[in-house]
C-alpha cells in the first residue's frame, strides 16, 4: 500500500520541516503552532538493533487524544517516516505531523497519517561522513520495525512514505544501495533541501564516496527504480547552506518518476491548498499528483479523469463577451455572473487566451495549461486554444462579491506577437554595458526571451516600471515573482541555480504581467557584485584550499629566504603569485580533453583534475580560480594578522600573571619528549586522531606563547654593534619565532578541518571511545611526530640543511597540486601540508 500527501500537506513538507511557514510576497515567516501538547512515543526495537545502534532511536509524534490513542501502537493510519538532516532534532516532525493531524480531522479521519521520526543524535554528517551508512542501515532496521506495527490490519501497508530534511533525504535514497534492501518497502520519497549531488563541505573519504556509491547505483540501476517516486525540493537562493543547484537529482532515463523543484516556483506554496491524499500503487498517477501540486497546480482540487465539461448551476446572470480583450470590475454586494467566451471566433485568430483578476475563485471546466497564483491578491491563467479542439466556450465564474473590490480582465492574442527575444550583456562588461528594449503595452502580458542566458555564472539586472514580473527558467523548476510597487522601478537578480543541458535549447523567459496602455523598458546589465557573489554561492567551499594555498607558497618563500639571506621573513602579499599556479592546472585541464592524455593520465592512477570536473558541470571558467585565489589571499592574509597578534596578546597577558623562566635550548629528540609523543601517537590510533591532532596544537600554541612571552636577557645588549654574537642569538631568536607562527598558522588551517570527526567523536564518547572510521588516524600519528620534534627547533638547525634547497621549493608543486586535487575533496589538503612539514623535520637532522 503506497501513500502519497495531498496538495497541503505536500506544502507543509517544503515549508514545515524547521517549524516555519513562508508567507511568499513578503518572505515573511510565522511559527507554526499546535493547542495540545506534542508528545513522542519512544518504539521499543528489538535488542539486536538496540545493541548495535546505541545512539539512535525511532519515535513516533502525537499530541492530544491521538497521543493517548496511539500509545498501545494498534495503528491504522499511513505512515510516514521523518528523516532529520546534519545535526537535526527527531522533534522536527513536530509541525509536519501536527499540521497533518489538522488536516485528518477536517475529512474525518478519512485519510490520516501516523509520523514516525529518527533520532539520529544530532550528528554532524554534513561534515563527517564516517556514520552515514550506519544511519542508512539503521534507518531500514526501522522501516521493518514499523511495518510490523500494522501486521494485525485488514489492509497492512507493505511501504512506509519517506521524508527527507537535509541529510536526511541523501539517507534515504542511500537505502537502495544496501545489499538486502527491498525496493518495495518504499516508492514515495520527499526531499528538502537535499544536496543529492555532491556534499557542500567534502572534508573525509568516506562523505565522498558515500556520495559516489548512492548516485552510482541510482545511475546503474535506474530501470529498477522506475516504480521509486522522488520529489526533491530546494531552498532557492535564502537557503545559505545548500545552494539549490545541488539539490537537483542527477537527470536519469527515469526521469519520468522523479521531480527537482526550487520552492519559489512551487505554485500556491505561500498559501492554503486542498486536501489530497492518494493510496496508490501507480507510478504514473503518484506523478500526476506531484506535478500537479509542485508544477502546475491550476487552483483546482486534483482530478484523475477531470471532466471536459461541467453542468452550471445557481442564479447567476450569463454574459457573452465577444471581443478579444474583455475587463469587468465587481463591486461590493454585486451579484454573481457567468460570462461565456465563444472559441469559434477567436479560434482562427488567436492562439492564446489570458485572465487575470484579484480575491477571484473560479471554477474552470477544462485542463488549464498553466496557472500562476503570485499572491493573495493576483491570480492569473493561461491556455493554448489548439489544445482544446472540441470546446467551444470557455465560462469563467464571478462570484458575489462581498466586502471587496476587485477587477477581472481576459484576452486572445497570438503568442508570436507578445514574444520578443534580447540578448544578455557579456560577463566582462561589468555593468558598463547594457541590452534595452522598449514595449508599448497594449495587452495584459509580454514574453521577453533572454539570449545566452544559459551558464550559472551569468547574472543580470533587469529595471522597469512598476508591474508583476516572473523569470521562468524552462530547463528547470526555479521560476521567481517578483510584484514592483508604484511608482518605483523593479530590479532583479536573473540567477540559475543550474546551468542549461547541453541538448536543451529552450531561452529563459521574463514573462511581464502588464497594464494595457503602459509603456515598459527592460534594461539588462551585468552586476558585478552579483556575479562576485554567485562565485562566492558555488565555490565557497574551497576557500580552505585557497587559503592554504597561499599560506604554504608564503612558507615556501620564506625557507627560500632563509637558505639565501639567513633570515626567516617574507610577506604573503609578496609570494601570492597566481601566475605560478593557475597556468599549469589550466593547461591539464585543457590536454585531458584529448583521449591519449587521458589515457596517460588515468594510467599513472592519477585522479581527475576538480577543475575538469567543475567545467563539465559548466559551473567554472578560468577567471573563477583567479577570482577565488585573490580572495584566499585576502582572507589568508588578515587571518594571519589577526592570529599573530592574537599570539602576542596572550603572550602579554601571561608575562602579566606568571613571569617565566628562561627557555633552555635542548636535542630535538628527548627521552622526555619521546615519552610525550608515543602516547600521543597512541591516543591518535586508539581513540580519535583529530582529538591527538587538537592535542599536539594547543602544545605548540602554549611553547609559542611562552617564548613571546620571553623577556630578553637584560645581560645582552639588544642593539649593540660592539657584540655581533649577541646580536646574531636575538635575531636568531626572532626567526625562530616567525618559522613557528607561520607553522602554527599553516597547522590552524588543518586543525579546522579536522574538527568535525573530532565533534562526533566527542558526542559519542559514552557509546565507544575509538571513532570508527577515523579520516585522520594515520595521518594525525605522523602529525604528532612531526610537530614534537619542530616545536623544539630553530633556524639556525635548518638554514645549513642540504635538504633546504629542496624542502623550499617543493611548496609550490604542492600548491599546484592541491588546487587541483583539492576543491571537491578539503580531506585531501592535510596530506599536502604534512608533507611539506615533513621535509622541514629532516633539514633539522640532514
Amino acid at each position: 500500500m503506497l501513500t502519497l500527501f495531498y496538495g497541503a500537506l505536500a506544502a507543509l513538507v517544503l515549508l514545515g520541516v524547521q517549524d516555519v511557514m513562508f508567507l511568499y510576497e513578503e518572505n515573511r515567516c510565522s511559527m507554526t503552532y499546535m493547542y495540545e501538547y506534542p508528545e513522542y512515543l519512544k518504539i521499543k526495537l528489538p535488542k539486536k538493533t538496540a545493541r548495535r545502534y546505541p545512539a539512535y532511536e525511532l519515535y513516533l509524534y502525537g499530541e492530544g487524544s491521538y497521543a493517548e490513542e496511539n500509545k498501545n501502537l494498534l495503528l491504522t493510519g499511513i505512515p510516514v517516516l521523518f528523516l532529520p538532516g546534519n545535526a537535526g532534532s527527531y522533534k522536527q516532525v513536530r509541525s509536519l505531523g501536527s499540521i497533518a493531524l489538522r488536516k485528518a480531522e477536517d475529512v474525518d479521519f478519512k485519510y490520516h497519517f501516523n509520523f514516525f521520526s529518527v533520532n539520529f543524535n544530532e550528528e554532524l554528517v554534513a561534515l563527517y561522513g564516517g556514520s552515514l551508512q550506519q544511519q542508512t542501515k539503521f534507518v531500514h532496521e526501522c522501516i521493518k520495525v514499523i511495518l510490523k506495527l500494522y501486521r494485525d490490519q485488514e489492509f497492512a501497508p507493505s511501504s512506509v512514505a519517506i521524508v527527507g530534511h537535509s541529510m536526511g533525504g541523501l539517507v534515504a535514497r542511500a537505502l537502495l544501495t544496501l545489499k538486502n534492501f527491498k525496493p518495495e518497502l518504499i516508492n514515495l520519497l520527499i526531499t528538502q533541501a537535499t544536496p543529492h549531488t555532491a556534499p557542500v563541505m567534502p572534508l573525509d573519504k568516506y562523505l565522498t564516496d558515500f556520495y559516489t556509491a548512492v548516485n552510482n547505483h541510482w545511475i546503474l540501476k535506474a530501470q529498477d527504480l522506475r516504480n521509486l517516486t522522488t520529489l526533491s525540493v530546494a531552498g532557492g537562493f535564502r537557503d545559505y547552506q545548500v545552494r539549490s543547484g545541488l539539490a537537483f537529482l542527477p537527470r536519469l532515463s527515469q526521469h519520468d518518476s522523479a521531480l527537482s523543484v526550487v520552492s519559489s516556483a512551487v505554485p500556491r506554496a505561500w498559501a492554503s491548498t486542498d486536501h489530497l491524499s492518494i493510496i496508490t500503487e501507480d507510478p504514473k498517477k503518484r506523478m500526476s499528483v506531484l506535478n500537479h501540486h509542485f508544477v502546475r497546480h491550476p487552483a483546482k482540487m486534483f482530478e484523475e479523469n477531470p471532466e471536459a465539461f461541467t453542468n452550471l448551476t445557481g442564479a447567476f446572470m450569463w454574459i457573452t463577451v465577444k471581443g478579444s480583450k474583455w475587463t469587468y470590475s465587481v463591486y461590493n454586494d454585486s451579484d454573481g455572473k457567468y460570462f461565456a467566451f465563444p472559441l469559434e471566433s477567436h479560434r482562427k485568430s488567436y492562439s492564446h487566451v489570458y485572465c487575470e483578476n484579484s480575491m477571484l475563485v473560479r471554477k474552470y471546466f477544462f485542463n488549464v495549461w498553466s496557472c500562476f497564483l503570485f499572491s493573495f491578491l493576483f491570480k492569473v491563467v493561461m491556455l493554448k486554444l489548439p489544445d482544446y479542439p472540441s470546446l467551444s466556450h470557455i465560462v469563467i465564474q464571478v462570484p458575489p462579491a462581498v466586502g471587496n473590490k476587485y477587477t477581472l480582465g481576459c484576452e486572445f492574442f497570438k503568442e508570436d506577437s507578445r514574444t520578443v527575444q534580447l540578448p544578455v550583456t557579456h560577463l566582462f562588461s561589468f555593468g558598463l554595458s547594457s541590452s534595452k528594449i522598449l514595449l508599448n503595452s497594449t495587452g495584459l502580458i509580454y514574453n521577453v526571451q533572454l539570449q545566452h542566458f544559459n551558464q550559472v555564472r551569468m547574472l543580470q539586472r533587469f529595471l522597469r516600471k512598476p508591474s508583476v514580473y516572473r523569470l521562468h527558467i524552462p530547463w528547470s523548476y526555479e521560476d521567481s515573482i517578483t510584484v514592483a510597487k508604484v511608482p518605483s522601478l523593479a530590479e532583479i537578480s536573473a540567477k540559475l541555480h543550474i546551468a542549461q543541458p547541453h541538448d536543451d535549447s529552450s531561452l529563459p523567459q521574463l514573462i511581464i504581467y502588464s497594464s494595457p496602455d503602459c509603456q515598459y523598458e527592460v534594461i539588462l546589465k551585468t552586476s558585478l557584485i552579483q556575479v562576485l557573489g554567485q562565485i562566492v554561492r558555488f565555490h565557497a567551499g574551497a576557500f580552505p584550499v585557497y587559503i592554504v594555498s597561499n599560506i604554504l607558497l608564503t612558507y615556501g618563500g620564506q625557507l627560500s629566504t632563509l637558505r639565501s639571506t639567513g633570515n626567516f621573513s617574507l610577506e604573503l602579499v609578496r609570494t601570492a603569485k597566481p601566475y605560478k599556479v593557475e597556468p599549469l592546472i589550466s593547461i591539464v585541464v585543457f590536454l585531458q580533453g584529448f583521449n591519449w592524455f587521458r589515457e596517460i593520465w588515468e594510467s599513472l592512477s592519477l585522479p581527475e583534475v576538480d577543475a575538469a570536473v567543475l567545467s563539465s558541470q559548466d559551473a567554472w571558467f578560468p577567471l573563477v580560480s583567479l577570482i577565488l585565489f585573490l580572495f584566499g589571499t585576502g582572507i589568508a592574509y588578515w587571518s594571519g594578522v589577526f592570529f599573530s597578534t592574537s599570539l602576542r596578546l596572550f603572550s602579554s597577558l601571561w608575562l602579566t600573571l606568571i613571569r617565566p623562566t628562561e627557555l633552555q635550548k635542548d636535542k630535538l629528540i628527548t627521552p622526555r619528549r619521546l615519552c610525550g609523543m608515543i602516547p600521543l601517537a597512541l591516543v591518535s590510533w586508539t581513540t580519535c586522531g583529530a582529538f591527538a591532532v587538537l592535542i599536539i596544537y594547543l602544545q605548540y600554541l602554549f611553547k609559542v606563547l611562552k617564548a613571546l612571552a620571553q623577556p630578553v636577557n637584560p645581560a645582552l645588549p639588544r642593539f649593540s654593534t660592539q657584540s655581533p654574537s649577541n646580536n646574531k642569538t636575538l635575531a636568531e631568536a626572532v626567526n625562530s619565532l616567525k618559522m613557528h607562527i607561520t607553522i602554527l598558522n599553516l597547522f590552524t588551517w588543518i586543525v579546522l578541518l579536522n574538527l568535525p570527526s573530532l565533534i562526533y567523536w566527542l558526542k559519542n564518547l559514552r557509546y565507544n571511545v575509538r571513532l570508527d572510521p577515523d579520516p585522520c588516524r594515520s595521518t594525525a600519528v605522523i602529525l604528532v611526530c612531526i610537530l614534537e620534534i619542530l616545536m623544539n627547533s630553530s633556524t639556525s638547525e635548518v638554514k645549513s640543511s642540504k635538504l633546504l634547497k629542496i624542502a623550499a621549493k617543493v611548496p609550490l608543486p604542492l600548491s599546484v597540486a592541491m588546487l587541483a586535487f583539492g576543491r571537491m575533496h578539503l580531506y585531501r589538503v592535510p596530506h599536502f601540508v604534512t608533507f611539506s612539514l615533513l621535509l622541514h623535520v629532516l633539514c633539522c637532522f640532514v
